[in-house]
C-alpha cells in the first residue's frame, strides 16, 4: 500500500497545527459524485442503463442493502458484464434488520435475489440466470452447457468443503487437520481446472462458470484468512491468477467486498464461524480487524487485491463519509454530546484527507473504533477507500486524552442488527 496520506493539495483551506478541518473545508476536499447510471458500476447505483435510454429497462434486480448476499452478486455480476440495463430495489437481510413488508407482499418467503424480467418476479439465482439467459443471450457459456455442468458441480463441492471446515467445530486436532485437507484438495481441482486452460478463467474467457464460483470463493478467502490463517490466492497460483484478472475488470471490482467485511458478515449467514486458534490465525485476525494494511509482510504480495489504489482513493473514502456524516454523529456519539464525536469525526477526516493529526474530543475513542469495525465493502467504499477510513479512525481513537485504549462495542455474531440501514436510509431521502 501507498504511503497513508498524500502530498498536501492545493485546495483552499489552511490548518493550524492540532486542528480540525470544517465541514466546509472537508466537503471542498471531496471527490464529485460518479455517474453511477451510465458511468462504472457501482455497489451505490439504483439504476444502470450503459448509455442505453430508461425506456429499455426490462430488468428490476431486489437485493441486500449491504451487498453481502453471495446470489445477488452472482446476479449483479452478470447484468454488468452483459451491460443489460437495469434497476436496483434493496432490500434488508434478516441478519441486520426486519425485512421490508412490501418486499413480503412481492416474496412471501423473503428469499435474495429476486428480479423482474418484463414484469415477471423469479427468484432463486440459479433460475435468474437461466431467465436471463434466454431473454439475452448467454454470458459466453450458457448455464446448462456441457462444459459448464460439471463446473457447477465442483463449485458445490468447494462450498460443502469450506463450510466443513469453517462453519463445523472440530474436535481435536485430527478433526482440524483432516477439515483443512479436504477443503485443499477441492480448492485444488479448482485450481487444476484454471491451470488447464490458456487464458486465466476457468473456461479460458470469463462466463457464467466463473460468475458461479466468484461469491463464494471470495468468502472462502476472507474468512478462511480470518479463522484458519490459511491465504487461499498464495496456497493457489492459478486462483490467485483468476483473482487478478477478475481484479481487471470493473463489474468485479464494484461488487468486490474485502477480509474485514466478509469475516464479520459471515458468522450470521452461515451458522457461526469457528477459529482454529493457531498462531498464525490468531496474527492475521489482528491484521484484519486492526491493521496495518495490507496484512502481508512488506514486499509480499497483498493477499486480498492485486489492484493498487486509484490516486483519487483518499477523495472517494471522504466523500462517502461525509454523505452519511450526521447519521454517523447520531449513531456513534454520546447521545448527551453529539459535539464531541462531530469532532472526533471532523479529527478524523482530517487526518484522512491531509495527513494532520488532532486529538478527539475525551471519551469519543470508543465510537471511533466501532464506527472503524463497521465500515463495509463494497456499501459504503472500495476496498482501498475503506483501508484508510478504518486506518484514520483508529489512529484518531488513539490519541484520545483520557480514553485512547477504550475499546469500541463488539461484534455481534447472531445477528448484525447494529448494520440496520434504515437510519441511512431516512438520511439519504432526506438529503434528496
Amino acid at each position: 500500500m501507498a504511503a497513508l496520506f498524500p502530498a498536501e493539495s492545493s485546495s483552499p483551506g489552511v490548518l493550524s497545527p492540532g486542528l480540525s478541518a470544517t465541514w466546509t473545508q472537508l466537503e471542498g476536499w471531496a471527490a464529485p459524485l460518479p455517474d453511477r447510471i451510465n458511468g462504472p458500476a457501482s455497489a451505490q447505483a439504483t439504476l444502470r442503463l450503459f448509455g442505453q435510454s430508461e425506456a429499455s429497462v426490462r430488468v428490476t434486480l431486489y437485493r441486500d442493502h449491504h451487498a453481502w448476499c453471495p446470489y445477488c452478486q452472482k446476479v449483479w455480476l452478470w447484468l454488468e458484464e452483459k451491460r443489460i440495463p437495469y434497476r436496483v430495489r434493496k432490500v434488508t437481510m434478516v441478519c441486520y434488520g426486519q425485512k421490508e413488508s412490501w418486499y413480503r407482499q412481492l416474496v412471501p418467503s423473503g428469499m435474495l435475489p429476486a428480479l423482474e424480467l418484463d414484469g415477471q418476479l423469479i427468484t432463486e439465482s440459479d433460475r435468474i440466470l437461466l431467465a436471463l439467459e434466454a431473454a439475452f443471450g448467454p454470458l459466453r457459456f450458457a448455464m446448462e452447457a456441457p462444459e459448464v455442468l460439471p463446473l457447477r458441480r465442483l463449485e458445490r463441492l468447494l462450498f460443502r468443503a469450506w463450510c466443513q471446515w469453517l462453519c463445523v467445530p472440530h474436535r481435536g486436532p485430527s478433526a482440524e487437520t483432516q477439515a483443512a485437507q479436504d477443503f485443499d484438495r477441492m480448492a485444488a481441482a479448482m485450481a487444476e481446472v484454471l491451470g488447464a486452460n490458456p487464458g486465466p478463467f476457468l473456461l479460458g474467457e470469463i462466463s457464467s462458470a466463473d460468475l458461479v464460483f466468484v461469491p463464494y470463493v471470495e468468502r472462502m478467502g476472507a474468512s478462511l484468512a480470518y479463522y484458519k490463517g490459511y491465504l487461499l490466492r498464495r496456497r493457489h497460483a492459478a486462483i490467485d491468477r483468476w483473482f487478478r484478472a477478475l481484479e481487471e475488470r470493473p463489474a468485479y471490482l464494484a461488487t468486490q467486498s474485502d477480509f474485514h467485511t466478509h469475516a464479520h458478515d459471515l458468522p450470521p449467514q452461515m451458522g457461526g464461524c469457528y477459529a482454529d486458534g493457531s498462531p498464525l490465525q490468531r496474527q492475521l485476525a489482528q491484521r484484519i480487524d486492526h491493521g496495518p494494511w495490507p496484512i502481508g509482510a512488506p514486499g509480499e504480495d497483498d493477499p486480498e487485491t492485486s489492484q493498487a489504489e486509484s490516486p483519487d482513493g483518499v477523495a472517494v473514502a471522504l466523500a462517502r463519509v461525509l454523505r452519511h456524516r450526521r447519521t454517523l454523529v447520531a449513531r456513534y456519539g454520546d447521545a448527551g454530546d453529539a459535539d464531541s464525536f462531530d469532532k472526533a469525526l471532523r479529527c478524523t477526516l482530517t487526518l484522512l484527507s491531509r495527513g494532520t493529526a488532532c486529538p478527539p474530543p475525551a471519551g469519543t475513542a470508543a465510537g471511533l473504533r466501532s464506527l472503524a469495525q463497521r465500515i463495509s465493502v463494497p456499501r459504503d467504499m472500495p476496498l482501498h477507500a475503506a483501508r484508510r477510513v478504518r486506518q484514520a479512525l483508529l489512529q484518531t481513537a488513539a490519541l484520545d486524552p483520557v480514553a485512547a485504549a477504550a475499546p469500541g462495542h463488539p461484534l455481534p455474531l447472531q445477528h448484525r442488527r447494529d448494520q440496520d440501514p434504515q437510519p441511512f436510509l431516512v438520511a439519504s431521502r432526506e438529503q434528496a
